[in-house]
Formats: C-alpha cells, structure tokens, sequence
C-alpha cells in the first residue's frame, strides 16, 4: 500500500507541458452542416451550411462557402470569410479554388489562386484578392497533376498561366496536357490542325509543332514523336534517335532508355548500345544504374551491365525515390520486405506510417510496432517525435502514454492507442470504442466511436477525422 501510494503521489505531481501547435483550419461537419474549426478544436465558423465549406490552404484563414444552391437551375451563390467571419474578395459573382488531383487522385488546390467570375466570364486572383487575369476567359481549370499549371480557354481556344498570373502559352491551340508532373519538363500541346509539339516551362518552342503523336515521356531534353506514321525520339535541337526501334518507349534517363518491341523490355541507348536484353515482361527505373524487371510473373533488380543483383522472387516490387529503399511482397505473406540500395533485405514487417518530412518509418512486426530511420536504425518515439509532449507505451498488453522522462503519465488502460498528433491529441481505444487525451494526459473524449469504416484515427478535441480522407474533414457524429 505504501508502494502503490509513492507511485501514485509521483504520478499525480508529474507535469507535462502542452504541445506547441501550428495555427491551421479545417471543415466540420455536424448535423447536416458544414463549418470550420482551428488546429484546437476551437470554432471558427459556425456549422451552419449545406454545402462543404472549401479551405484552399489550411495554414491560411480563408474560407469559400456556397450556399442557395438551385440543384434544378444549376445556380449558386458563393462568398469568402476570414477567421473573424468577414467577407473578402468581393465584387465577384462567384468564387472557387482550382480543385486539382495527383496520380493516386487525393485532391489539393492550387497555391495562392482562385477563380472568379463575372458576367460569365472568368478570371484569378490571389487570395488577398489581388488582380492576376482579368474575367475574359470561357473558363480556367488546373491542368491535372501540375501544380501551377492552369489552362484558360478563349474564343474557342486553349492556353496555359501560371499562378500569378503569366501567360505561358497563348490561347491558340485545341488541346494541352503535361508532359509529366513537372511544369518544368514542359506542355504537349495541339494545334488546329491536329499537329503536336512541346512548349517548355520557360515558354520557349523544345518540339516544334509538326508531329502527329508525342508520347508524355521525357528525359534531359529528349522526347518521343511520331512523324510519317514512324516513332522515334528528338531532342530540343530537332535531332532524331531510334527510329522504327521500338514499339513502345516506357522512359528516358540520360541516355538510357526503357522501350518495348515484340512485347518485351529491355534497355538501349540513344545511340542504340544494348544495356539491358530485350526479354523481359516489365521494367522500371530505380535508381543509378538499377531497375527493376519482372520475369516468369516475379520481381527482381538488375543493373545496365545485365547483372541481377536481386533476384525475382517478390510478387511485388516498389522504389521510394523519397526514401532511399526497395518494398518488396511475397502474395502468401502479409508482411512487406524493406531492401537497401545494397540490394539486402534489411527489414520486414508492416509500415504503419512513412513520415518523407521527418525521415522515419514505423513498422509492426511481431505484435510490436517499431521506429527505424531510412538507414533502418532503430529509433525510439522520443527521439524521432521531439515535439510531442507523450508517447505511446506497452505493458501488460495495454496502452498508457508516458512524458520525456519516462514517467507514465496516462495509465495503462487502453485496449489501442495511437501516438500523439500534429494537433497535440491521441487517440484511445476502449471497449471497442474511440476517444482522445490532450497534450497533458486529460481525457477530452471519453472513448464513444466506433470508426470501424476510417482509415485514419486522429482528433483534434472533440473532432474526430471523417471517413473520406479526400475531403480531409472532422465531424462529432
């Protein structure tokens, strides 16, 4: 009893400070209404409408709301509001952000623009409402995959602007579409009489429009054309390569390209050398001079001297470029296998989370989950989390959080748990039930959702994440 009294008087003296948290907004949703709250849970707009409230960017306080909405008419009012609900960028009929979609289709919105319209004409201005194009144009929509990239539409015709507003490409052709998803690489775009050719980021002709195809592959100023009804690869200077060498070209770095003939893949040169036989199913580009390649339905790596330096033996094979290592599966087990550049299988197990920004992992193994860097070294929570105040812990099959120190701060008492958030909270799991704990250990939702259907668990107070994680929202319900 005086055992259990010391350590419960330690317990209750320990004092945790609370998380420094970055100021941001996000929608919620509530009873059939759509507001906004900050990085604290504190409200900011009152649910009180229909439509999903718009927050281009969440580190700014500027938020788009539409409301008399006329589904039959097709009509619809819209009006922008700071954090202390006034109503900027006005003089305008309407107001959007330029919604735009990466390559696994997550919505974000073009930095720093909006579209407005007036007389059913349209026009951008940033988000202190400063002028950048006058309302002249048909319309204005984000070139897929961009960023800063938005394509206008004039008297029938297409050009292209950035986002303040610069002309990049005139409004004189019938189509545009990146080249990849870097503005640098440039833009494809056709004329009126169905002729092809390329314009660079810096607005200066790299492929000269009088092609009847032009592949989005690019790589250090080559491109793939199609002319007289024959493929082959030009650069900036008009010189060709390959031509009638391939049926397919997959991709290009430096002078070593990735291409297709009689169904199979393999890897040249521009000046036609053999780097890599043409035999196998698929390839793809790595890193240096290593690829991946598939062979008899299994993955492998194999580097420009022909050597396989990993074998195929994975039903599934992956590179991090942001993270410097291999994901390789196996379909008759559930664990992932991380391989370094050194082409040995450093880990396996299953990643809970990928922090890019950060430089860490987290992977469940055994039961467990661990921290490793991208040097898989194992780290601990507290040495990769600096910023929180508590960190998740085990004992007994039961999760409880401690500080810095190491002294248990929440109690052991939790079925799951999860580690604290950007915004400061956790996420707690009893009786098959969530809820959460602030910076300091408080209960600020006693565990009472399900969130079977939600990928994600995570709260900011009493806001718990919705299930469309496109939406990006926070609801009570």
């Amino acid at each position: 009893m005086v055992a259990i009294g010391i350590s419960k008087m330690l317990t209750e003296g320990t004092k945790t400070d609370a998380k420094t948290v970055a100021n941001g907004y996000y929608a919620v949703y509530t009873g059939g209404k759509w507001g906004v709250i900050n990085s604290k849970g504190d409200t900011i707009i009152k649910p009180e409408y229909e439509e999903a409230i718009i927050i281009p960017d969440t580190t700014k306080d500027i938020f788009l709301c539409t409301y008399d909405v006329d589904y039959t008419a097709g009509t619809y009012k819209t009006k922008v509001l700071n954090s202390k609900g006034e109503e900027i960028i006005t003089g305008y009929d309407t107001v959007r952000a330029l919604e735009n979609y990466d390559s696994n289709n997550n919505v974000w919105y073009g930095n720093d623009v909006l579209v407005v319209s007036k007389a059913g004409k349209y026009g951008l201005v940033d988000f202190k409402g400063k002028e950048l194009l006058k309302c002249e144009y048909d319309s204005i929509e984000a070139l897929k995959g961009v960023k800063s990239s938005f394509i206008t539409k004039k008297d029938g015709k297409l050009g292209l602007v950035d986002n303040i507003g610069a002309t990049i490409i005139e409004n004189e052709y019938q189509a545009i579409k990146p080249i990849s998803d870097k503005f640098e690489n440039g833009y494809i775009v056709t004329d009126v009489n169905k002729k092809m050719g390329v314009i660079s980021g810096n607005k200066t002709i790299a492929v000269e429009v009088k092609y009847e195809d032009i592949k989005q592959v690019y790589g250090d100023g080559n491109y793939v054309v199609k002319e007289n009804g024959k493929w082959k690869i030009v650069d900036s200077q008009g010189k060709s390569y390959l031509e009638e060498k391939f049926d397919e070209i997959t991709s290009i770095h430096g002078q070593n390209v990735i291409l297709q003939k009689d169904k199979k893949y393999g890897v040249t040169t521009l000046t036609e050398e053999n780097k890599i036989a043409i035999k196998y199913e698929e390839i793809s580009y790595a890193f240096e001079d290593n690829y991946i390649f598939k062979q008899n339905n299994k993955y492998g790596i194999i580097n420009l001297s022909g050597e396989e330096v990993l074998k195929p033996e994975y039903d599934s094979l992956i590179y991090r470029e942001d993270a410097g290592f291999f994901e390789g599966t196996k379909s008759n087990e559930a664990q992932t296998y991380f391989i370094g550049n050194d082409f040995e299988v450093k880990l396996s197990g299953i990643l809970s989370e990928l922090n890019i920004t950060n430089g860490y992992m987290k992977i469940r193994a055994e039961g467990e989950y661990k921290y490793y860097n991208f040097k898989f070294e194992e780290k601990t929570s507290k040495e990769l989390l600096n910023t929180n105040t508590l960190f998740l812990d085990k004992k007994d099959g039961k999760y409880g959080y401690v500080n810095k120190e190491g002294i248990v701060v929440v109690d052991y008492i939790y079925d799951d748990a999860r580690e604290q958030n950007e915004f400061g909270y956790s996420s707690v799991k009893q009786n098959g039930m969530w809820g959460a704990i602030d910076s300091k250990g408080n209960v600020v939702i006693t565990p009472a959702y399900k969130l079977e259907n939600n990928t994600l668990i995570e709260f900011i107070g009493k806001w718990h994440r919705g299930e469309d994680l496109n939406l990006n929202y926070y609801t009570d319900e």
